[in-house]
């Protein structure tokens, strides 16, 4: 996950409104709505051997988005499909991770969003796997996260909007100052939701079990590997998951674009192994976003 070059100062080209500009240009005005008042939506995608895995998934999700936080991004899924492809090319990328992202403007400055325009930009860079390959491979040590993902009533929790993942970041910083790899998030509610991240499956007795996502992201990874689970033919459990439970399953691992799938060997006070099922998946993964399977 570490890249040690900046983000604003780099080669390359990014989608911008409608045209490709040089990486450095691709610039917004400082009171630009989406900054003060976090009305901003984003996707994060992976190409793997120049194809963009679900790239429609993304694009409809992207705008679903948008329009969940109350504004419309004037580029269609197949706009919005083209031009992921075009900043791919343009950057002579085939393996990269991408970040399309919409926000409303600084046309007008206040809590109310009116007179704003909406923007999209897209922008594609190499990037490897999201943990360390020794963590990964050993499993990630998860804290217990400090806050809790909302209500469904209190915010849109099924848009991917930038200010929802506040509590995400405070959670992955508190873990990585008590030594922590990630954190494994609660609810409101106090029931078992995702990582900080990346959505959370469990093993018990072959059967995968995950928690329903009523109030965080219903991840395409997430959706993927339960219909990979499920042509192996075993049995998967979107349920309530309690706490308590926890120390009841054998096997735990995350999804999410970036982390594609990632053991985990422990959460809290509770441990896991790193077993087959869970191996299994994983690598019915990579060779589904590979091309090596159907």
């Amino acid at each position: 996950m570490a890249d040690t070059q900046g983000f604003d100062d780099r080669d390359g080209f990014i989608w911008f409104d409608g045209k490709l500009v040089p990486w450095r240009e691709a610039n917004v005005h400082i009171l630009t709505h989406a900054m003060h008042y976090a009305s901003s939506v984003f996707e994060g995608q992976r190409a793997y051997r120049g194809t963009i895995f679900k790239l429609r998934e993304h694009s409809e999700r992207l705008r679903r988005s948008a329009e969940l936080l109350g504004f419309n991004i004037p580029w269609s899924a197949e706009q919005i499909d083209a031009a992921c492809n075009e900043v791919l090319q343009a950057n002579g990328l085939t393996d990269a991770y991408l970040r399309p992202v919409a926000w409303r403007g600084s046309e007008s400055m206040g809590v109310s969003p009116k007179g704003t325009k909406p923007h999209l930009a897209i922008a594609a860079w190499n990037w490897g796997k999201y943990y360390p390959h020794e963590k990964a491979a050993a499993g990630l040590r998860l804290d217990i996260a400090p806050w809790r993902r909302p209500a469904p009533y209190t915010a849109p929790v099924h848009s991917k909007a930038a200010g929802l993942y506040m509590i995400a970041t405070l959670s992955k910083q508190h873990a990585d100052g008590r030594g922590y790899d990630d954190a494994l998030m609660f609810d409101w509610r106090g029931q078992v939701a995702e990582a900080t991240g990346a959505n959370a499956f469990f093993v018990r007795d072959g059967v995968l079990h995950t928690p329903t996502p009523d109030c965080f992201l219903n991840g395409i990874t997430r959706r993927t590997v339960i219909d990979l689970a499920l042509k192996r033919g075993i049995e998967v459990q979107e349920r309530t998951i309690w706490p308590e439970e926890l120390e009841s399953f054998e096997q735990f691992f995350l999804t999410g674009s970036a982390a594609e799938v990632t053991f985990v060997q422990s959460a809290g006070p509770w441990s896991f192994e790193i077993g087959a099922l869970s191996r299994q998946l994983a690598t019915d993964y990579d060779d589904l976003v590979n091309g090596r399977q159907a």
